[in-house]
């Protein structure tokens, strides 16, 4: 499975990343989020990094000139939308992008399932507070185009290659505290998704 390592802050934790194989590497724009880093920070550390590395550039509740000015000025290849991002919207964004279920139930993991997605446990909070979602939710169903988010870590991930899901996302559990990365449990993240 692709693997992406969301919430990064220094070119140190990006290189880590890659160095072990991980495919995308995500930017929180989210003041709010212990994770948060300043687009000038972000784009110190996109500008460095080697090529075919997709740099995801994380919103929530932002306008598209936001979305757009950012994405562009960091050099972000994907913008993931934590939001109930209208139609309007996502057609005004010149970068692509990908939408996020906050799921509370099972229904709810079944929106636009035409496209790719990113399914996470629904919180009060935005993003990172390592809930896990009911994964029997899954059972039975084309996850192809699901990029699974959610309370996981290097030990709870080989149980999830039986649901063939396109990707995982981690940030919390594989860090030493919010927004540090731990080398060996992205390291063994990484090794156990593949």
């Amino acid at each position: 499975m692709r693997t992406k390592i969301c919430g990064i802050t220094s070119f140190k934790d990006a290189m880590i990343a890659i160095d072990a194989g991980a495919d995308a590497l995500g930017f929180v724009f989210y003041e709010k989020s212990p994770r948060y880093i300043t687009p000038n920070n972000a784009k110190s550390i996109i500008e460095k990094l080697p090529p075919f590395v997709e740099k995801v550039a994380l919103f929530v509740e932002e306008e598209a000139d936001t979305i757009n000015s950012i994405s562009q000025s960091i050099g972000a290849t994907l913008a993931q939308l934590h939001f109930e991002a209208s139609d309007e919207l996502c057609s005004s964004l010149k970068i692509p992008h990908l939408k996020v279920i906050r799921a509370q139930k099972k229904d709810d993991i079944f929106k636009f399932a035409d496209e790719y997605r990113l399914v996470d446990a629904y919180c009060e909070v935005y993003g990172g507070a390592g809930k896990r979602i009911n994964i029997e939710w899954f059972d039975g169903i084309d996850c192809s185009k699901i990029i699974l988010a959610g309370g996981l870590n290097p030990q709870n991930i080989s149980a999830l290659k039986e649901y063939g899901f396109y990707a995982l996302d981690v940030s919390s559990g594989v860090e030493l505290s919010h927004g540090i990365k731990d080398e060996e449990k992205v390291k063994e993240f990484i090794l156990n998704a593949q």
